[in-house]
């Protein structure tokens, strides 16, 4: 398909703000600093750093914002059959019992939430998208998670692929991001980090800014 010049890969970044046992949520912090960090760093060729934004912790009651969000990606995009520019969304969440780096290849039809969201849902075994059908319908990324893996790896940051996002919040953003992405031919990706106290914060700026790197090397 003969586009002309190398593909730009735009990337969209979201955090989430503090939750239920976690009053300060690294991905916060990296994604509130991520922009300078980048520009400090310096972006490979052929990457751009989109939109950065903080996610209230919550299900139902953030839907709106979510989509308002995740159509900023595609508003303006050229809708025609050229093949120079591709959207990514890449969505990072803590794990708060994590040692490792998780990139998620997948999440679930299902809300089943250990404890209230911030705004105080609680579903349990409660299908997302109900016309998706049940509960145990799964979504996958698009993007190839186990050589994103290896490549960061190789760098040294301790990484590994997931295809278990939990069912809270972080499945459920997931979840409705995977699916706006197959309508929309754009593609979408959930990492979950650790606390800054397992590994610091420097370390998860630098694996941030790497991601961002590999994505920008894909073949697409």
């Amino acid at each position: 398909m003969g586009s002309e010049g190398p593909s730009v890969v735009t990337v969209h970044v979201t955090g989430f703000k503090k939750f239920h046992g976690v009053a300060a949520n690294p991905t916060e912090t990296i994604v509130g600093n991520l922009k300078e960090y980048i520009r400090q760093r310096g972006l490979p060729k052929g990457l751009v750093l989109g939109s950065c934004n903080i996610l209230e912790t919550a299900g139902q009651g953030a839907v709106a914002p979510l989509y308002k969000i995740l159509e900023s990606a595609v508003t303006g995009q050229d809708k025609g059959p050229s093949n120079s520019a591709h959207v990514i969304w890449v969505h990072f969440g803590v794990n708060s019992g994590a040692t490792r780096f998780a990139l998620e290849t997948q999440a679930v039809n299902e809300a089943t939430f250990r404890c209230p969201d911030e705004l105080g849902w609680k579903p349990q075994k409660v299908a997302i998208f109900p016309s998706d059908g049940g509960i145990s319908r799964v979504r996958e990324t698009s993007l190839p998670v186990d050589e994103i893996t290896k490549t960061l790896s190789s760098m040294g940051f301790p990484v590994m692929p997931s295809d278990d996002a939990g069912r809270f919040v972080c499945n459920y953003v997931y979840y409705h991001s995977l699916r706006f992405a197959e309508m929309q031919n754009i593609k979408s990706l959930f990492v979950h980090v650790p606390l800054f106290f397992t590994i610091d914060e420097e370390t998860q700026m630098e694996f941030a800014a790497s991601l961002l790197d590999v994505l920008a090397s894909l073949h697409y």
